[in-house]
This record gives C-alpha cells, sequence and structure tokens, in this order.
C-alpha cells in the first residue's frame, strides 16, 4: 500500500450542480447523510439543491427544488427520518413523469444526483440515467430546451446511498437506520424483560423485515431470545412441536420468561406467513403459558439516529460527493456503502440485481441459497444464534476433559457479558468444562475461580458492566499464585477478555512460560474497553456503547445551548490518551472542533478555533461544541481551555464547561457491542478448541509457539487472530495507545463538516469493486 496519498483538493466542483433527495421508507440517519452531501458539495465549490418529497418533488419542479447553503443543514444530524421529505411516486414510474423531470433538473443545471433510498428507488435512478440522453433529445423535439442544452447536459451521474431500516440491500454490510431500528427494538426488549420476568410470561415480539430477516435475527442475537422465525431460514416441519419442547425446557431450567421474535415477513418451509398471533396461539394451546404479543411497528423508523448510524451517514454522503466528482461518462451507476469497516463503491445494478436474486431464492424454497446470497455477515448472525440459543442434551455432548477458564481485565465495558456468554455456551458446546474466574487476575491468584454452566450465563447480553467483576491488576506481582491455581483447576486454555491490560497481561504470560510451564496454553485477548485503545483491532467491546452516551449527551448540550443562543459548550470525555472517543464522538454530534493526543496543536490552534466560533456567531447558528480528550494536553486542561474561550469570546459568546466522567463507562451495551461481544467470543472459543486439539500430546496441552497467545481483531474487513507478540512493535506502551489508528483518516470529515478548511487524503476510496469480489469472511463494521 506504499502509493502516494491522493488528495481531493484536485477534484473541483465548480460549474457542477448536484442534488440531492430521500426516497422511498424513511430511515434515521438520512439526515446525517443529507448534510454531508450539502456541506461536502459547498465545500468543493459545486451547487447543492434539496430535491423535496423525492421523485414527485423532482416531477413537480417549482418550489420543490431549491438551491441550499451551508446553514440549510445545521441541526439536523440527531433529528430521525428525513427533513426533505419521502413519497412514494407513481408518476415518476411513467414516461411522462421522467421527461417532465428530466426537464426541472436541465432548467437548474442539474446533472449529478445523490439519491438515498432502498432498492426501488436507486433501481427507478438508474433507469431515468439510462433515458437520460433520450428525455433531453425529446425535450428539444418538443421546443423545451435548446440544442446547446442537450449538449451542456448531455449526461447524467447517479450516486446512491442505503438507507433502509431492514438491511435488506445486497452488498453493503450495513445500510442507513438498521443500527438505529435495532436500538428502538432493544431498548423495546430490555423494558419487556423485566415485565415478563415478575409474571413469567411468554412474549411474542414481532418487528419489521417483509423480505428480509436481519433485524428479527439480530435483536434475537442481541437479547438472547429463546426462538426466531425469519424469511430467509424457515423452520423445519414440525416446529411446533420443537419449540414447544424447547419453551417447555426453558421454564423447567427455571428461566421465568421466554422471548419469541418473529420478522413480520415470516414463514414455514411451504411459504405459509407464519404471524405472531398464530405463535402465541399455539404457545397458550400446547403449553397454557401465559403469553402476549408486542408489534413494534413503526417505532422502529423513529427515534434519533445512533452514532453509528450518523458516522456512516456522514462517510457515505462525503464518499458519494467525491463519486459524483470523479464520475465520468462510461462510470456506471454507483452505491456507496460500507464493507467491513470501509467505505467502498459498487455498481448499483449489480448490487439489486443481487438483493432480487434473494427474493428469488426464497420465492422458490432455495433457503440455503437465499442465506447465502445475503452474504457473509448474515450468515454468521445465523451460526452464531443457533450455535448460543439451544443447548444440547448433555448426553449428546462430546467430552473433551479440557478446562477452559474466562476472566475480564481492566475496567468495566458494556458488551463484556454478552462475550463472557458466547464464550461459555460455545465452549460446553464444544465438550469443555468452562469456569469463570472472579475479579481478573487479582481473583485468579487468591482462588476465585468455579465452573461456569450454561444456564449460568442466561439473561447476561443486556447486562452493563462485568458481573463476573474485573481489575485492572497485571498477573506479573502474582505470577506463582496465578500459576498454582492453573495446576490445581488443570487449566488447559485462558479467555482474557478487557482493554489494554488485557493485552499487556497475555504479553507477561507469555514472557513467563520459561518460569512456569502452566502459562503454556492456548490464550486468546478479546478487546473490551471505551477507549477503543488496543492494538490490533479496529473495534473493541464497549466503545460504541460509551460513544451513544457521548452523542446523546452531546445532543441534550446542543439543545440547551441553542436555548439561550451564543453559547460553546467544552465537553471532556474519556479514553485516556486515545482520542477515538472524541474524534468520532466530535463527527456524530456535530461539533465544531475535537482536541486529541494524537494531533499535536498549540496556542495557535486554539486562537484559530476560538475565531472560527466568533464568526459562527455571526450567522443564524449560534451555539458552538468542542470536545475535549481527558489527556489530550497536560497543560491545555479542560479548565484551561475555557477560561482561554471564555476570555476570548467576551461579547461573542459565553462558554460552560462539562466533564462526563464514568457515566461513559456504565449503561446497557448497545446491539453492536452485544453482537460484535457475542460473535468475536464464539469464533475465538473455536480457535481456542482448534488449538486444544493441535497442542495435546501425551496426556497434557503444551502450547509454547507464538501463535498460541494471539488477540483476536476486526482489522479492515476480516476477524484476525495476531500473535501479542507481533503486535509490540505496532503499540506506544508510554500513552498505550497503537502506534497506528485508522480513525485518524475520518478527522478531516469532522473539520469539513464543521466547515475548516483541511486537506483529505481519499487514496482508499475511488475503486470500483464488484459485489461478489467482497472478501468471503467479512464482518461487519456493524455486525
Amino acid at each position: 500500500m506504499d502509493h502516494q496519498p491522493k488528495f481531493f483538493e484536485n477534484l473541483s466542483g465548480a460549474g457542477k450542480a448536484i442534488g440531492v433527495l430521500t426516497s422511498g421508507g424513511d430511515a434515521q440517519g438520512m439526515n446525517a447523510a443529507v448534510r454531508a452531501v450539502v456541506r461536502m458539495g459547498i465545500y468543493v465549490k459545486a451547487k447543492v439543491y434539496f430535491v423535496y418529497e423525492g421523485y414527485q418533488g423532482m416531477v413537480d419542479g417549482g418550489d420543490n427544488i431549491v438551491e441550499v447553503s451551508w446553514e440549510s443543514v445545521s441541526s439536523i444530524l440527531q433529528v430521525g427520518g428525513t427533513v426533505i421529505g419521502s413519497a412514494r411516486c407513481k408518476s415518476f414510474r411513467t414516461h411522462e413523469g421522467r421527461l417532465q423531470a428530466a426537464y426541472n433538473l436541465v432548467q437548474r443545471g442539474i446533472t449529478n444526483l445523490c439519491v438515498i433510498g432502498g432498492d426501488g428507488s436507486l433501481t427507478g435512478a438508474n433507469l431515468f440515467r439510462e433515458e437520460w440522453s433520450g428525455l433531453l433529445e425529446e425535450l428539444a423535439q418538443n421546443g423545451k430546451i435548446d440544442a446547446e442544452a442537450v449538449k451542456k447536459y448531455a449526461y447524467l451521474n447517479i450516486v446512491g446511498m442505503v438507507g433502509s431500516i431492514d438491511n435488506d440491500f445486497c452488498g453493503t454490510d450495513m445500510t442507513i437506520g438498521t443500527d438505529s431500528a435495532l436500538h428502538r427494538i432493544i431498548e423495546v426488549v430490555d423494558a419487556i424483560m423485566t415485565t415478563a420476568q415478575s409474571h413469567q410470561r411468554t412474549f411474542v415480539l414481532e418487528v419489521m423485515g417483509r423480505h428480509c430477516g436481519y433485524l428479527a435475527l439480530v435483536s434475537a442475537l442481541a437479547c438472547g431470545a429463546d426462538w426466531v422465525f425469519i424469511p430467509e431460514y424457515p423452520p423445519e416441519e414440525g416446529w411446533e412441536d420443537t419449540m414447544c419442547v424447547k419453551l417447555s425446557e426453558n421454564r423447567a431450567r427455571k428461566k421465568r420468561l421466554n422471548i419469541i421474535i418473529v420478522a413480520e415477513g415470516a414463514i414455514d418451509c411451504h411459504n405459509k406467513p407464519i404471524t405472531s398471533e398464530k405463535v402465541k396461539d399455539l404457545v397458550v394451546q400446547r403449553l397454557g403459558f401465559d403469553t402476549r404479543v408486542t408489534i413494534l411497528g413503526h417505532v422502529q423508523r423513529g427515534g434519533t439516529p445512533s452514532a453509528f448510524d450518523r458516522i456512516l451517514a456522514s462517510r457515505m454522503g462525503v464518499e458519494a460527493v467525491l463519486a459524483l466528482l470523479e464520475a465520468t461518462p462510461a462510470t456506471p451507476a454507483c452505491v456507496v456503502s460500507l464493507s467491513g469497516n470501509q467505505a467502498v463503491r459498487l455498481p448499483l445494478m449489480e448490487c439489486v440485481q443481487m438483493t432480487q436474486e434473494v427474493q428469488k431464492a426464497m420465492d422458490e424454497g432455495r433457503f440455503l441459497e437465499a442465506v447465502r446470497l445475503r452474504g457473509k455477515s448474515f450468515e454468521n448472525n445465523l451460526n452464531t444464534y443457533k450455535l448460543l440459543a439451544h443447548k444440547i442434551p448433555d448426553a449428546e455432548l462430546p467430552k473433551t476433559n479440557f478446562n477452559v477458564a474466562v476472566l475480564n481485565v481492566g475496567a468495566p465495558a458494556a458488551g463484556m457479558n454478552a462475550a463472557v456468554r458466547a464464550a461459555v455456551r460455545v465452549g460446553i458446546t464444544e465438550g469443555h468444562k468452562m469456569f469463570a474466574v472472579i475479579d481478573g487476575f487479582e481473583g485468579f491468584a487468591k482462588g476465585k475461580i468455579k465452573e461456569i454452566s450454561w444456564g449460568d450465563v442466561g439473561g447476561w447480553t443486556g447486562q452493563g458492566g462485568s458481573i463476573l467483576g474485573t481489575k485492572r491488576t497485571l498477573p506479573a506481582k502474582y505470577l506463582e499464585k496465578i500459576a498454582e491455581q492453573m495446576r490445581t483447576n488443570n487449566i488447559n486454555a485462558l479467555m482474557v477478555i478487557g482493554g489494554f491490560e488485557a493485552y499487556e497481561s497475555c504479553l507477561q504470560l507469555q514472557e513467563a512460560r520459561s518460569r512456569f510451564e502452566e502459562f503454556s496454553v492456548p490464550i486468546c485477548v478479546l478487546p473490551a474497553t471505551i477507549s477503543n485503545n488496543v492494538p490490533g483491532t479496529d473495534f473493541s467491546i464497549g466503545a460504541d456503547t460509551a460513544l451513544n452516551a457521548i452523542v446523546e449527551t452531546c445532543d441534550r448540550i446542543k439543545q440547551s445551548a441553542s436555548g439561550t443562543k451564543r453559547r460553546v459548550f467544552i465537553i471532556e470525555t474519556m479514553g485516556g490518551y486515545c482520542g477515538y472517543l472524541a474524534n468520532m464522538g466530535a463527527l456524530a454530534a456535530g461539533a465544531d472542533a475535537a482536541y486529541i493526543f494524537e494531533e499535536q496543536f498549540d496556542i495557535r490552534e486554539l486562537q484559530a478555533n476560538v475565531e472560527h466560533l466568533t464568526e459562527k456567531m455571526k450567522t443564524s447558528i449560534q451555539r458552538g461544541l468542542v470536545l475535549r480528550n481527558e489527556n489530550c494536553n497536560e497543560n491545555y486542561t479542560t479548565d484551561f481551555i475555557y477560561q482561554l474561550y471564555s476570555e476570548e469570546g467576551k461579547g461573542v459568546f459565553d462558554c460552560r464547561k462539562n466533564v462526563l466522567g464514568h457515566m461513559q463507562q456504565g449503561g446497557a451495551p448497545s446491539p453492536f457491542d452485544r453482537n460484535f461481544g457475542t460473535k468475536i467470543s464464539a469464533k475465538a472459543m473455536q480457535w481456542i478448541s482448534k488449538k486444544l486439539k493441535e497442542t495435546y500430546r501425551k496426556g497434557k496441552v503444551f502450547a509454547n509457539t507464538e501463535d498460541s497467545v494471539c488477540l483476536l481483531g476486526m482489522r479492515r474487513r476480516n476477524l484476525v487472530f495476531q500473535p501479542v507478540a507481533e503486535l509490540k512493535s505496532e503499540t506506544d506502551f508510554v500513552h498505550r495507545i497503537p502506534k497506528e489508528q485508522w480513525w485518524l483518516k475520518l478527522r478531516p470529515l469532522m473539520k469539513i463538516l464543521a466547515k475548516y478548511k483541511t486537506s483529505y487524503d481519499v487514496s482508499d476510496s475511488g475503486q470500483l469493486e464488484h459485489v461478489a469480489m467482497l472478501p468471503k469472511e467479512a464482518v461487519p463494521a456493524a455486525i
């Protein structure tokens, strides 16, 4: 990857006009995408137009197509739905409708369209593009436009972004709105669980997804549901008996509630619908359980977008403008989408065809094919769910005679418990005896270790913090005692879930192998910390929940500042020396600046920021938001920055400060963290099983190679096991951060969207890929 960075300053939008519209069903995050398109467009000196009410507005013209300014998209980042409106449009489906739409666009010189919607909207856009030159010629024949215009506006460029809560579009891991919809579902499930517990009830929850079971499947994974019905994977013949046996077994195990999740498009293997009412009646008739149905309906489309959706939509919006600037008459219409943690461009029609293939496979009863076509991430979700939801009877379990211990190290992070649950259940399924260590390595040294069973971890996915208890203590000072405990309990492998300390601990254990052979066992680290500062991974369990906590608070603070006018808030975030939370929080909350350790700043920069805010107060947006990472600079403290801004802003704005503190560590885990924790933990447990088999010799486990102590992380598009010894060279141990961090590339985005001049390296974007080429083992950034 040693190419010269390519900067987008060379791309100018001067003389270009971009139209942006939202179409089809609304989704949270659409506004963030609209905002990014408008601001990036204006930044590169293009004219940007809103097309109100989707294609209907394009056909009606007039006041529905309006040029917009920077301030037009202020304060919409945190609003759900779409502020420019969306409508189903019959007239655009007719030739006359499209002819009128072409006329309205040419009148304003718009030949670049950014369409945010589902596959229907994008297919419509592509047809429009293909007909474009014919439409212009027809307009010229009718005397509506002149021959000069036909030549000048000969080509229409189209870039799509997929906004759909169903996540039903092939080629992208995550559509805009999906993560927010999961937030709504999980909020409801968490609330229902407490009431169901009280009354020993069974709840049947119906979630959206007419043709796609993604929401149902992922929410079932995220709340540990007893049963899930999805259109892509109908239950086998006789499922009624199987399900009822499963529900009564769970009750017999002292479980006080059952949760069944039904996608609205759920079917059986004969393509007959399975409705939530049908499931309820079945449970009542067969088992006599007190059963209620809750249909979530449009709640799932509502509410504020999650941090993930705001960042996704902002990244996609900027990428869409770059794609339009680089488009030539020869490039096909493309969709900007997410693969793993990377923005990619894909030919629009390839994605649409693949999406239609899934529906065709389902209609023809080729269900396994449908699951495969949905992509690797969907398949992984389904396999993980099957692995964790149904306990195999003890008699049928393999017996390996291996003992595996799980522990938490470092500060608590939301999602740790989901990871422990998955590890325990997968371990038991693989035939191991699972042990839980209480209070990290300190507890280990004191012998706080006990066997843990399948049922013990029921209901853990939704719990915040660390149920096992966690300590920052490193093993170095207790090596002898820990070795003794490992010998006593005959521990053959370790899974360490935690932050930077967990990574350091495993380095210490590896170095101590020469003195204590007890540590010559497979060891796997799962990164779990709100700071997201562990080398070897782009994401850590817990960071998404913390980010949502920050963004939620920033939204409230911005609202308060909008009321008082002319007020700037300085907000301090956690993260140690790692600026991830401050930087991504700033991007997701629409902040004006974020001070981080990784990008050194001096008094001149602080001065420039104050001047920038002074200018901003002259516009209609009279409020400012500045984030500061707790350790970004030992002298420029939060107090110092607050005092500096107060003094320099005298008479123009006043200042307030807010230290967010430990609220960032608490709270129920977000859907992303529950899922990410569950999935990587299941994968890590399978790796441990494989290593145990490989290293078992003459009646004992002996693993002393470097690759037997690994960290499982997500790198760009893949989940990879990396020996901790190899990660040493990538680590800054003094500041406890990786030497290179991917998210620093997104830093200019935040600055551009806050109206700063900056340079943005676009070397990674720009290549059009093909759907089938996406890596097979991709794990989405939003699982």
